[in-house]
């Protein structure tokens, strides 16, 4: 609590607190890839401005509690706020809501309320001249956003022109990625072999930022309209007035609006959205409270970040109780196992929830799960359930205990390294088996068009395979045995497996799928051996000589190449005629020559392969692993590890859109 802390540890306190904050918003805000839980961000920001009310000397005017959150983009170009995007203060109690209700009401008794449902998306402005749309941009920093016209052009329920209108407008609005748009496009993510979105907000916020418009028109975002920010020509009174004649003009308004002035209404009124929200076809994270009368509005004015005429009540996370029918185990294709919560079915968040990702033994462990057990379940950023607690131990239930032997292949299972997952280490694993055949054809390794997870599927059932390389003996015949495969489809996958023989070299090193080499560190063993059979007879420290390459990554590559199923593989490779020679070129020059980036997360409008290729072509190196000879780490969506041991080593951190600067 800040009121125990002496004046130093406060200090201490508000100086860790501050910049975590805004390396968060910077997070939130501009990469759209959130660290932090609303819930766990909304702690730390209470936490600091009890700090700076218990000891006004730490607040300072850079304080994340005096700004919103975000900055302009350099991919877009700015948008000076004629009326500033005003960010709402959070609340988190009736008590709360209570306390703004009478603040105002002491000073004005006949005062009025609209209470609408909040919204969670990208708050946008939208520009009108003489009824035509002619700009939208986002809030940014409440007095600057980003040009997102041609983006926002491409959402259907934006009108592009309103009837009667008037000579200017600029009303505000919230986009938004319906759940059902948001379902789809991360199926289509994961068929496509990319990372999905944590959540619809992030969707629409990355989608709203692609510089291709076509990208955005696929996302089926929508929007609502909350507030009109200026216009000429017309006069309204109330808040309630301009979205009644918005509506009329044509614009998606606020879904639900009512006004009142005794507080126990509305009070019941943020319950009510509060128990409407799994039913919604959105996601809404709150319920905003807000004066009606705009002059009122005017004369109560804002602080230097909050208006003082309204407060955005936050719900907390939504949690179910059940319980645990089961707890599966997958085998995936590294040999971990993974164990999986099968529940029984209950409503959370506007879904039935049925199973869960349970992680592995140490998580089963510390929160004692176990079959039979009634545990409470929520949804990690309202789409992701996890188990947060055991509510109740079932009867004669029992410490949940993984299994030492694969449920795939029946062989013992281990420990590797220390590390806290089990792995079946039985290469020859059926379970392992079809996931490495699955990302020996992916587009980042061999890219054999038409191999997909499907076909992969039905060649090891059939018995067609048994191995990653028994690909390139299939025949006509054998292919027509699988569903849905005639002789031109058998012909086309044959086509695109023959092609793959004359892939570059590093495009085999990484289908092996050894642990922790990719396509960086495969390129790099490709520069510096020039060939399979280099590759294959260097040594550990022959390997770590490899500026980007760490001592782990040199062990997993040398043991792959020492054993005996590999011996036999590259044998095969020659067979098959599979090319094994690296196609060695001068190191290009350029802007970035010199510098050895590590690439991390999902960026927002290149695969990293192409901003591997990119880097590379300017004259830069590519390390897949984080060390003090990194350059600058180049960070998207979701960034993990690598993104941590950056900052720890003080290494230079960018965007995918620095990047672009660098190269000019």
């Amino acid at each position: 609590m800040s009121e125990w802390l002496t004046f130093e540890e406060a200090a201490q306190r508000a100086e860790y607190l501050r910049a975590e904050i805004i390396r968060n918003n910077h997070l939130y805000y501009d990469e759209d890839a959130p660290e932090l839980e609303d819930s766990q961000y909304d702690a730390l920001m209470r936490e600091l401005r009890a700090i700076e009310e218990l000891y006004p000397q730490l607040a300072t005017e850079d304080s994340p509690t005096q700004h919103v959150g975000g900055h302009t983009s350099a991919k877009f170009s700015p948008v000076v706020h004629e009326v500033r995007m005003e960010s709402l203060q959070d609340v988190f109690s009736v008590e709360e809501v209570i306390d703004f209700l009478k603040g105002v009401l002491t000073e004005y008794p006949d005062a009025q309320f609209d209470v609408e449902p909040k919204i969670d998306g990208l708050s946008v402005s939208l520009e009108y001249t003489n009824g035509v749309f002619i700009r939208g941009s986002t809030r940014g920093d409440g007095d600057t956003g980003e040009d997102i016209t041609e983006n926002l052009r491409t959402i259907n329920s934006i009108p592009k022109t309103i009837p009667d209108a008037p000579p200017y407008l600029e009303v505000r609005g919230e986009v938004y990625m319906p759940r059902k748009s948001f379902a789809q496009l991360n199926a289509q993510q994961e068929a496509a072999g990319q990372k999905g979105f944590k959540n619809p907000r992030n969707a629409a916020a990355g989608s709203l930022r692609q510089k291709d418009a076509a990208i955005t028109a696929e996302r089926n975002l929508d929007i609502f309209v909350f507030n009109m920010q200026r216009v000429t020509g017309r006069d309204f009174d109330t808040h309630s007035q301009t979205l009644d004649w918005l509506s009329q003009c044509g614009f998606p308004v606020s879904p639900r609006y009512d006004v009142f002035h005794n507080i126990d209404d509305i009070i019941q009124e943020i319950e009510k959205i509060g128990e409407s929200r799994s039913a919604l076809a959105y996601d809404t994270d709150g319920a905003v409270v807000k004066v009606n009368s705009l002059s009122m509005r005017s004369a109560l004015g804002s602080t230097s970040k909050y208006p003082r005429w309204a407060v955005a009540f936050k719900y907390p996370p939504e949690q179910a109780e059940t319980t645990v029918l089961d707890i599966e185990i997958a085998v995936g294709r590294t040999g971990v196992l993974t164990p999986t919560g099968v529940f029984e079915p209950v409503q959370l968040a506007g879904t039935t929830v049925s199973r869960a990702s349970l992680h592995n033994a140490e998580y089963i462990s510390s929160k004692d799960i176990r079959i039979g057990d009634r545990v409470i379940l929520r949804k990690a950023g309202e789409i992701i359930p996890e188990v947060i607690a055991v509510a109740s131990h079932g009867e004669g239930t029992v410490p949940y205990e993984m299994p030492v032997n694969c449920p795939s292949c029946g062989e013992p299972v281990s420990h590797i390294d220390g590390e806290a997952a089990l792995r079946c280490t039985n290469i020859n694993c059926p379970a392992q088996l079809v996931r490495n055949v699955i990302y020996f054809a992916s587009r980042d390794a061999m890219d054999i068009e038409g191999l997909g997870t499907a076909v992969s599927e039905q060649l090891v059932e059939r018995g067609l395979i048994s191995t990653p390389l028994d690909i390139y003996t299939l025949t006509r015949e054998q292919l027509m045995q699988l569903d849905k495969f005639g002789e031109t489809s058998a012909d086309n996958l044959l086509a695109a497996i023959e092609r793959s023989k004359s892939n570059e070299l590093y495009r085999l090193i990484a289908a092996f799928g050894i642990r922790h080499i990719g396509t960086a560190a495969a390129k790099l063993l490709c520069g510096r051996f020039g060939s399979l059979e280099a590759i294959a007879a260097a040594t550990e420290e022959q390997m770590c000589a490899i500026d980007g390459f760490g001592a782990v990554m040199a062990k997993n590559t040398a043991d792959f190449f020492r054993r005996e199923e590999t011996r036999e593989w590259l044998q095969r490779i020659t067979e098959y005629g599979i090319n094994t020679q690296a196609e060695l070129t001068a190191q290009s020059e350029g802007v970035l020559s010199g510098i050895t980036f590590v690439i991390t997360g999902t960026l927002p409008n290149m695969a990293r392969n192409e901003a591997a290729a990119l880097i590379e072509k300017n004259g830069g190196k590519v390390a897949s692993s984080v060390s003090k000879k990194t350059g600058i780490l180049l960070a998207g969506e979701n960034a993990g590890s690598k993104l941590e041991k950056a900052q720890t080593l003080g290494i230079r951190i960018i965007t995918e859109a620095e990047l672009l600067e660098l190269i000019g």
